[in-house]
């Protein structure tokens, strides 16, 4: 999706005056719509957004504030500013008290004062934008690079993201549960050029399906139950910025339409709405499922994924990063005693070993969780012993003293272990173990552990 031209609504009935202020308004490379009266003007509020709307206060119909109190008891209403003859100063700035932005006297003093309101307004908008996606999702660090990017066979995903970043391409994200998918794509949101604007992520698994389409394109006042005022979705949210979909392969068909369209035209409407919304967002989307198979068994669109697999990237799970766990494992450790108000640990000489013999069906995630509980256990220096899902009192062959049990026994055991700890519920039991309840899933089927 390419970068958009913020759009300005001009409601004056004066064609001669109109004319001169899109005149210096267009010079700034503004999008313009202009209309004559307050009518018109609420009509095409109601059917698309704009970024901005400039109005006289006097107009024939329906007057400025008229516009501006209406579209905003409807919640469709962009920043507004009034433009008003001396006659009219007292009611522009009862409308400030409202919300407005600000007003300007007519006749125009000079056109640096239109422009500078104009500029300063969109970007406060903007910055307003960004923040509620952020008090939405409050954004975590990223760790250093040699970290984000241990072991060699990242070296070939790092080149891939750095390439992509600076550009406008859609990126496709793959890879198990836990492998850092949320964090390549906040790498190439921070290396792009969008890297000013939000960062904004959904999980697309995370949300009830009928609330899934208001969390996307947002809703109107009214839209369902509940709905008692209008509310922004991720897209708007997003504007300028990128919107990272994780867990894409989740997405109900019937909502894979409707983002198809949005990716094609940078255009949706609300739910409950009929007001066009435009949109200029860079989609990251990522799955842990394939969805080229998706599409051959009809579960996934297969032109909205051709739309979505531009510039495909696929993350390596732990399993194939074991030269760099050891990096990993220290930076995780050291992040956790952080917050725990703990002393850094050190990590023995047979943590190593034990960390590369187990499988991490949860990748990183899991290796996270583990050094969590090591850090309380190991005070100060970690041991084998400190990582209860890890095997690490290894004998020859890999199997657990004393039991003769070999790795995926012990796998097998933690998983039965974890489901009889939590009645038997799968969600919980995923959470204990520090994978996703897909990956799971996907062990009791490999173990024989469901019908």
């Amino acid at each position: 999706m390419g970068e958009e031209r913020a759009c300005i609504l001009l409601v004056e009935d004066d064609a001669t005056f109109r004319s001169l202020l899109a005149a210096i308004l267009e010079d700034e490379g503004y999008e313009l719509e202009e209309r004559g009266d307050g009518r018109r003007a609420l009509e095409s509020l109601r059917c698309r957004s704009y970024d901005l709307v400039l109005s006289d206060v006097r107009l024939p119909g329906m007057s400025g504030l008229e516009l501006f109190r209406t579209a905003t008891a409807e919640g469709i209403a962009p920043p507004f500013i009034l433009l008003t003859a001396f006659g009219t100063v007292e009611e522009a700035v009862a409308a400030i008290k409202d919300g407005a932005v600000d007003f300007l006297t007519k006749p125009l003093k000079d056109p640096e004062t239109l422009r500078s309101l104009v500029r300063r307004t969109l970007e406060a908008n903007r910055r307003e934008r960004t923040l509620v996606a952020l008090r939405e999702r409050e954004t975590a660090g990223l760790p250093p690079e040699e970290v984000l990017f241990a072991g060699s066979v990242m070296r070939r995903v790092r080149r891939l993201l750095t390439e992509v970043a600076p550009t406008r391409a859609t990126v496709l994200l793959s890879g198990e549960s836990g492998t850092g998918k949320e964090l390549a794509a906040r790498i190439i949101h921070l290396a792009s050029p969008r890297r000013e604007g939000p960062f904004v992520a959904l999980n697309c698994a995370a949300i009830p399906e009928n609330l899934l389409e208001s969390e996307l394109f947002g809703h109107e006042k009214g839209a369902f139950t509940g709905a008692t005022q209008a509310r922004a979705g991720k897209f708007e949210l997003a504007g300028g910025g990128t919107l990272f979909l994780d867990e894409i392969g989740e997405l109900p068909l019937a909502l894979q339409s409707k983002l198809l369209r949005v990716v094609q035209e940078c255009r949706f409407e609300r739910v409950g709405g009929s007001r066009e919304i435009r949109v200029d967002v860079r989609i990251v989307a990522a799955t842990n499922r394939d969805l080229a198979t998706e599409v051959q068994e009809r579960r996934f669109r297969e032109d909205l994924y051709y739309r979505l697999n531009v510039f495909p990237v696929e993350l390596p799970p732990l399993r194939e990063r074991l030269d760099g766990i050891m990096l990993l494992a220290d930076y995780l450790a050291r992040q956790a005693a952080l917050r725990s108000g703990m002393q850094a640990p050190v990590l023995g000489p047979d943590v190593e070993s034990a960390l590369r013999e187990y499988r991490w069906p949860g990748n990183i995630r899991e290796l996270q969780n583990v050094l969590e509980r090591a850090v309380i256990l190991g005070r100060g220096r970690i041991t084998p012993a400190d990582l209860p899902t890890v095997p690490g009192r290894r004998t020859s062959g890999g199997a657990v003293p004393g039991s003769g049990a070999t790795l995926r026994d012990k796998e097998r055991d933690e998983i039965m272990d974890a489901l009889a700890r939590c009645g038997n519920n799968r969600r919980l039991a995923a959470e204990r173990l520090g994978i996703s309840r897909r990956t799971l899933q996907y062990r009791l089927k490999e173990y024989g552990l469901v019908e």
